[in-house]
């Protein structure tokens, strides 16, 4: 089969895809112009991520100055690949900025501030590869941030360490895309650098044949190939027909060796490994002369520029510097569209501000007469007519019209089924529908959110695997923490069951330990029991201790009151009045005393008088009636004795009162003496 292949390829006999289209080519701007060598910018913004994969790790810090080709960032995984300073500097800060991507996206940039030295790091130049293994020449490929320039920027260093049995090496010099001449110019002035290249993938791959594809519109390209080319069989020039887009992987596998890649298939599945002509260029530089990827050519063009050219761009210089130095035209009273990449799968940059990186081949200027289309603001997108064009061009074989539809649907399921995957995106579909629906860009989101959802997915999953290994990890310890504990006790029974010295000491040991825990319960226990009782059993002295504190309080409250009963019998003989009440209660307090003759004699005395008066008084009330008129003085004395009797008889009632007032107060104060 590799024979029948090479014999078309000889004869000039081509196979064709399917679909594909031929819009206006736009080269002429930039294909005669070369190459042109531009000053230093002031600044350099270099995104730490500018392949498909994960950005590196940081080497370097603000404020530090750095070397061209020094690395700034360094490789912890397969797919990654580092970047290095494009010329000398210092570091002048390290943030989020805007970079190359459809969205706008803000990524992690290093800004570097040109010193204009462009001094270099110390080079290990090699010019004979033979002297070179092919992991030394991988790790250099890897070492110098090498990815992919034809637009997809896969890391190089997994592609050229492939499996061997490679039955062709296709080098793609196609361009196929309008306006872009970058490839065009660099293999006319450098193709014995990249076949220089060529060689060290033949040397790596050590395919069966080299084709180095390149469309027919380019045939000063062709030419200095074909001279460069001439001493090698191996190596075979193949000019295949023009047509968008030739320059797509599959589509350009399917014109020189007529397999066709299935969906989810791998061209190294087929034996069949593909390097643009730039990627060719950087790996020789690599190699030999110990260069990292640190430029590329760009086609800065389109009629709103005075001096559309290709130019040899630093990466991470910054949009407007590149436009500057071609003459852009003052557009007044309108924002002026920069397309990063061709007509048909460019994007308008949100900034002047977007740095070139490693997959930029092209930036796109239009004037409104040339491409009306990018000035409008708002979408002329009508609804879907069913025409079918889009599918007649598409050069994956996919439903276009379809896709759009699940797509706007979020239907992530269904756009799997309709191998959403296998889109280039090459936007034919969108330029020949008449309805001018942006179908690439409903595929781009789309395509978008399915690798965010999978990046979660896989989060997730690696979360659910650490978990489920975090658990298995705590069982095994588990279970070895048990199986040394039964161990040790296995052992130490072991060991006192023997009749040796340490084992009669373990086991001393052990009863002295039992003893101690006995002890120190019991003593525990007797605490308790000597606990008091509020109904009693407290111990002896403490129980005569109560008894004591109990007879003196009584005797202190005996005390009072025989003193106080005292001081009111005092203030009653004083007084001569004797109250029954006052009797009763000394009577309660001591029955066998006996009064004195002088409180007795006072006592009758005073019964006596009381008596005499109340007696005169009823005598005075009864006669009041039937007295005679002789009787009327006499009468008037009597009841003026009365009177007094009375008066004098109240005035003492109140002086006792008081001073058995006087006398309960001295008591109850002596008694709180006391």
């Amino acid at each position: 089969m590799v024979e029948s292949v090479i014999e078309r390829i000889t004869r000039g006999h081509f196979w064709d895809f399917h679909g594909g289209i031929h819009p206006p080519e736009q080269k002429f701007l930039t294909s005669n112009k070369p190459i042109k060598q531009l000053a230093l910018p002031k600044q350099l913004i270099i995104p730490l991520q500018q392949h498909i994969g994960r950005e590196g790790d940081l080497l370097v810090t603000i404020g530090e100055h750095v070397l061209k080709g020094q690395a700034l960032t360094l490789s912890t995984n397969p797919m990654v690949v580092p970047v290095h300073a494009p010329t000398s500097g210092t570091i002048s800060d390290i943030k989020m900025s805007v970079i190359a991507h459809p969205s706008g996206l803000n990524q992690l940039c290093i800004f570097l501030d040109v010193d204009g030295e462009d001094a270099w790091r110390k080079r290990n130049v090699c010019y004979d590869i033979e002297q070179l293994s092919n992991h030394e020449i991988i790790e250099k490929i890897a070492d110098a941030g090498i990815a992919g320039m034809g637009g997809a920027g896969f890391p190089t260093h997994i592609k050229v360490n492939s499996k061997p049995d490679i039955n062709f090496l296709i080098i793609n010099g196609a361009e196929c895309e309008p306006y872009i001449t970058a490839d065009d110019l660099l293999m006319m002035e450098q193709s014995n650098a990249i076949v220089d290249g060529i060689k060290i993938l033949d040397k790596l791959l050590n395919p069966a044949f080299i084709l180095i594809a390149i469309e027919d519109n380019k045939p000063k390209a062709i030419k200095a190939l074909q001279q460069a080319t001439t001493s090698i069989e191996k190596i075979k020039v193949c000019v295949v027909p023009t047509k968008y887009p030739t320059g797509g992987e599959k589509q350009l596998i399917q014109i020189l060796t007529g397999q066709e890649v299935t969906s989810g298939q791998l061209p190294i599945h087929a034996g069949i490994v593909m390097q643009n002509v730039a990627t060719c260029f950087a790996i020789n530089e690599a190699v030999r002369h110990d260069i990292p990827l640190i430029r590329r050519v760009v086609t800065v063009t389109g009629q709103a520029l005075n001096k559309p050219q290709n130019v040899w761009a630093l990466l991470g210089t910054p949009i407007n510097f590149l436009l500057e130095q071609c003459s852009v035209q003052n557009i007044e009273n309108e924002k002026q569209p920069v397309i990063m990449g061709g007509p048909m799968m460019g994007f308008s940059v949100s900034s002047e501000l977007v740095p070139i990186v490693k997959t930029s081949n092209c930036i796109l200027v239009p004037s409104k007469v040339e491409m009306p289309s990018a000035f409008e603001k708002e979408s002329k997108e009508v609804e879907c007519i069913r025409c079918g064009q889009c599918s007649d061009v598409c050069p994956s074989q996919l439903l276009p019209q379809e896709l759009q539809w699940s797509a706007k649907a979020k239907d992530h399921a269904q756009l799997k089924k309709l191998n959403l995957s296998d889109c280039i995106d090459c936007g034919a579909c969108a330029y020949v529908c008449p309805s001018q629906i942006p179908l690439v860009h409903y595929y781009r989101i789309a395509k978008a959110e399915i690798r965010e959802q999978q990046q979660l997915d896989l989060k997730a999953e690696k979360a659910k695997i650490r978990f489920e290994a975090r658990k298995l990890r705590l069982e095994k310890e588990k279970i070895a923490r048990q199986e040394k504990h039964k161990k040790a006790a296995a052992a130490r029974k072991a060991a006192m069951n023997k009749a040796t010295p340490e084992a009669t000491g373990a086991k001393s040991a052990v009863a002295a330990a039992l003893a101690r825990v006995k002890a120190k319960k019991a003593s525990k226990d007797q605490a308790q029991t000597n606990v008091p009782d509020p109904q009693g059993d407290l111990p002896t002295d403490s129980a005569d201790d109560q008894k004591s504190q109990v007879s003196a309080a009584i005797a202190r409250a005996k005390a009072k009151k025989k003193l106080k009963e005292e001081a009111v019998n005092k203030l009653s003989l004083d007084s001569g009045i004797v109250s029954t009440k006052s009797e009763v209660e000394a009577d309660k307090v001591a029955p066998t005393e006996q009064p004195t003759v002088d409180d007795k004699k006072a006592k009758i005395a005073a019964a006596i008088a009381k008596a005499k008066a109340k007696k005169l008084s009823k005598s005075a009330e009864s006669s009041n009636t039937v007295q005679a008129p002789e009787n009327m003085v006499s009468e008037k004395i009597a009841s003026s004795d009365d009177k007094k009797a009375k008066i004098a008889a109240a005035v003492a009632k109140a002086k006792a009162k008081k001073k058995l007032k006087e006398a309960t107060s001295f008591a109850n104060n002596d008694q709180d003496s006391v």
